[in-house]
């Protein structure tokens, strides 16, 4: 469907990349090609949401299993963790096997079922888009297993059957029929797959694909049935506790059990310079026994707010191209030339359910339960912790309580089939809200360093982004490949500037730093879009306007086009305001999918706040629509919290955030009307979980200046 004649979704309510295998992946194309080369191969790469994903199972039989109960159970390598992936995923499959939508049954895949390590990973807003297509064929290629089997036991030839409403019927006579149960209840023998190409629905035909069907996770978690991994237990299981370093970087230098084998209710203690824990009857007995365990730690880093500030900053010269076109040297040289710096902070991921996982230690086999993005690498993190081989460990993810990159890494699985293998029973370990706080990782912090320049027609002939920025991949991916792909995304020009240049520089941090929602998207955007709105006025333009002259040809300029203009036209730009509101805008493109957003804002004394706040999405194809609106206002939610309250700072070696008194989100009352239109501009789906993040706080901060004079390049935003 063409950008110019978008299909539009409206929403209004008021509420609230990749991963290593895609890096790994990467690196094997990029590294027998010269680094500049497969840098800027791999920045467009991810920068287009076309990234690997892992390499899907052909056999629909690893997906689908139909039982003669005429149950039809999808097994999906994707966890739900909050963002609907289940339900999107099961009217794809739906569409083409046609089942009745009652007799799906929607699980999590273990390590088991046959998908790889990368097809397992919940990351770069790729879920729905990598799936898309395989799990379609899937679904048709068990409906023509269905349909020909079905006509053999009706007795006629497989043409005269279809498949719809879970069952299989004579076209001519539709009477005569069986479900999908009977027909595997009554197969003797093998399946064997058709012969025949099997025929994928045409969108005009869709049944299921775009519909805002229920989702099929309601049930479970309305009912309190939905089991996260908290929530896991198993019979004569044992509770952990783990001694965490008092201190950022600090190591165990000595550990003796002292008398912790003799505290109430002990039943294993594991106490070496590598881990030191304890598994008892209950969680309090087993947290009040670390106490007794003797153990000597280093000093640990000096971990000083102002030094590593110091070391997040641009340095002149330094860094990798990204993107190049033309040369910014001379133009930047000019007399009509602005250059500005941004800065973002250190963030946690705040999610409500902290780290927790089950871990069963057998003879022959580990079992794990947790609540994971990414069970194909837990795995063989597990094995390695226990000493077996990754074939013989199952993790199997729960439903997560949010996570926005955290449990990506779940260290609580490790430490729990350390401490089952040491009790022989199994053991469940959970994080408290301390730990999670303060031994996580952390969004890194950044620094950008923006520069361009106009002509005397106010149009911007050149134009530079350099970045610094902590490690969101681990820093060995920045030393092969000289820069950090996750910290660097959303950094890209996206306008039609002659001469341009985006450079990154990753920094290694004395505090952990990784993955956060998004990873660089809201941090680059902020920069880059707040520069644009100093551009316009420097250009003496109207925010929009100077946006649409700047627009890059071809389909992505007419997307982006069609996104501004209904950003603009909801949200009544130009219009009158209210005394003491003003409005803010900016645009961006992730994972495929482009979004642009305007933020209407008041100021209170030295407090901002958003009143309303608009978006145009063209995600491409919309699989279901009330999940990518919920998808949306989470993101505008998170984005709003993040540019407004949010920021972790460092103190004698400590993150000071131990709980949410010291880390404040976004409340409820706080939150904005929040309007969304979907609009369609390509006939696939792309990512939907990260991209509405991506312009939030620039879009605020353009309004703030709009409203008082002040630009604010630093967030979270505070007014002088």
């Amino acid at each position: 469907m063409s950008a110019a004649s978008p299909r539009k979704w409206k929403f209004s309510r008021r509420k609230l990349l990749i991963g290593l295998g895609v890096t790994g992946g990467a690196l094997a194309v990029g590294l027998p090609l010269s680094l500049p080369f497969a840098r800027l191969k791999i920045a467009g790469m991810l920068d287009s949401g076309s990234a690997p994903a892992g390499t899907m199972p052909k056999d629909p039989f690893v997906w689908f299993e139909v039982t003669p109960q005429n149950r039809v159970r999808l097994y999906l390598p994707k966890a739900e963790m909050g963002q609907g992936v289940h339900t999107a995923l099961a009217q794809i499959a739906a569409e083409e096997l046609r089942p009745a939508w009652e007799q799906l049954e929607v699980l999590n895949a273990s390590t088991e079922r046959g998908f790889d390590m990368g097809t397992m990973l919940v990351a770069g807003s790729a879920v729905v888009s990598s799936l898309y297509n395989p799990l379609r064929a899937a679904g048709a290629a068990l409906r023509l297993m269905l349909e020909e089997e079905g006509a053999r036991q009706l007795g006629v030839a497989p043409a005269a059957v279809t498949a719809g409403g879970g069952v299989v019927a004579v076209a001519a006579e539709p009477s005569k029929l069986l479900t999908f149960g009977q027909i595997v209840g009554a197969k003797q023998g093998a399946w064997v797959a058709s012969k025949l190409e099997p025929q994928l629905r045409q969108p005009a035909q869709f049944e299921f694909i775009g519909k805002p069907m229920p989702r099929v996770d309601f049930a479970a978690k309305i009912t309190g049935a939905a089991l996260y991994g908290f929530d896991m237990r198993l019979p004569n299981m044992a509770y952990g506790a783990v001694a965490r370093a008092p201190r950022m970087g600090a190591k165990l230098l000595s550990a003796a059990p002292g008398t912790a084998r003799s505290q109430p209710g002990v039943v294993a203690v594991v106490a070496t310079t590598e881990f030191a824990g304890v598994a008892a009857e209950t969680r309090a007995q087993a947290v009040a026994a670390l106490d007794a365990l003797q153990l000597q730690w280093s000093e640990g880093d000096v971990v000083e707010q102002a030094a590593m500030e110091a070391m997040v900053t641009v340095q002149p010269g330094a860094g990798t191209v990204l993107q190049s076109a033309g040369s910014v040297t001379a133009p930047l040289a000019a007399a009509n030339t602005l250059r500005a710096e941004y800065r973002t902070p250190f963030a946690a991921h705040a999610h409500l359910e902290p780290q927790a996982a089950l871990a069963h230690v057998l003879p022959d086999k580990v079992q794990v339960w947790c609540s994971t993005q990414s069970a194909g690498s837990l795995r063989a993190d597990v094995a390695k912790a226990v000493g077996r081989k990754a074939a013989q460990v199952e993790v199997t993810a729960a439903y997560l309580g949010g996570s926005f990159g955290r449990k990506l890494n779940v260290d609580v699985a490790l430490d729990a089939a350390r401490l089952s293998a040491a009790a022989l029973r199994p053991v469940h370990v959970s994080y408290t809200r301390a730990e999670e706080f303060q031994h996580g990782f952390f969004r890194p912090p950044t620094h950008h360093v923006l520069q361009g320049a106009l002509d005397g027609a106010g149009r911007i002939v050149a134009m530079s982004h350099a970045q610094a920025s902590g490690n969101v991949f681990p820093a060995l991916v920045g030393q092969l490949l000289g820069a950090d792909f996750g910290a660097y995304r959303g950094g890209l020009l996206r306008y039609n500037i002659p001469n341009r240049q985006v450079t990154s520089q990753p920094v290694t941090l004395p505090v952990p730093t990784g993955s956060w929602r998004g990873l660089g998207l809201l941090a680059n955007v902020f920069a880059v879009e707040s520069f644009m709105d100093e551009l316009a006025l420097a250009a003496g333009s109207d925010a929009l306007e100077f946006r649409l002259q700047h627009l890059p040809e071809g389909e992505l300029g007419e997307r982006f086009k069609a996104v501004l203009l209904a950003a603009a036209e909801l949200a009544g730009w130009g219009g009158a305001l209210p005394a003491g509101r003003a409005r803010g805008l900016a645009c961006s493109m992730d994972a495929g999918t482009v979004v642009a957003q305007v933020a209407e804002v008041s100021v209170q004394g030295a407090r901002v706040q958003v009143q309303r706040f608009t978006s145009a999405v063209d995600c491409g194809v919309l699989v279901n629509p009330n999940i990518a609106a919920a998808q949306t206002e989470g993101s505008i939610m998170m984005g709003i919290s993040s540019t407004l309250l949010e920021e972790i700072t460092f103190s004698g070696g400590q993150a000071q955030a131990t709980n949410f008194d010291r880390y404040p989100l976004l409340r409820l009352a706080d939150a904005p009307l929040v309007e969304t239109v979907f609009l369609q501009g390509s006939d696939v789906p792309h990512g939907m979980g990260e991209p509405p993040l991506g312009p939030v706080a620039a879009a605020v901060a353009n309004a703030v200046f709009a409203l008082t004079g002040q630009r604010l390049r630093s967030l979270p935003l505070k007014l002088a």
